[in-house]
């Protein structure tokens, strides 16, 4: 007899119990990425952007296996990795608006590959700040925020 297991319990990870796949920033301003989850595994590449925004995929114990916008990534330790969200513009020069409307008075405009910190989200917009500028996107033109997230 088989038995279908909710959504949630197949998507959570065996480690921390929190959603899979989500989404993390990286705390340090340099994080190993290993080819797998310990120090004897081979170091690929160095994650070098603090705040860059990730998506964890899999945990094993203190490891997180992570992807940047690109798909690219490895296994990471946890303590290199922040719950604060940050997003990645994808549009060059995004324009910030006061409010989640495309009528909106806009309040700044961002260049795309810059890392924002990522506030409320509804359906279709959310609120970001940097570089001391802050206003609503739109939530398609970010990465590191899932189309589908509320965030209150």
């Amino acid at each position: 007899m088989l038995v279908a297991l909710p959504a949630a319990a197949r998507d959570t990870g065996p480690v921390t119990n929190l959603p899979l796949p989500r989404y993390v920033s990286l705390k340090a301003a340099e994080g190993n990425v290993r080819r797998g989850p310990s120090l004897t595994h081979r170091i690929d590449w160095v994650f070098q952007r603090r705040d860059m925004p990730l998506r964890i995929t899999a945990e094993h114990g203190h490891w997180r296996r992570v992807e940047d916008r690109d798909g690219m990534g490895g296994w990471v330790h946890y303590s290199l990795l922040s719950g604060s969200r940050t997003v990645l513009v994808e549009q060059d020069m995004l324009t910030l608006r006061t409010r989640p409307d495309t009528n909106a008075p806009v309040t700044a405009a961002l260049e795309a590959g810059v890392i924002a910190r990522l506030g409320k989200c509804g359906p279709e917009w959310c609120r970001v700040s940097s570089g001391g500028y802050r206003g609503w996107a739109p939530k398609a033109r970010l990465w590191g925020v899932a189309i589908d997230e509320l965030r209150n």
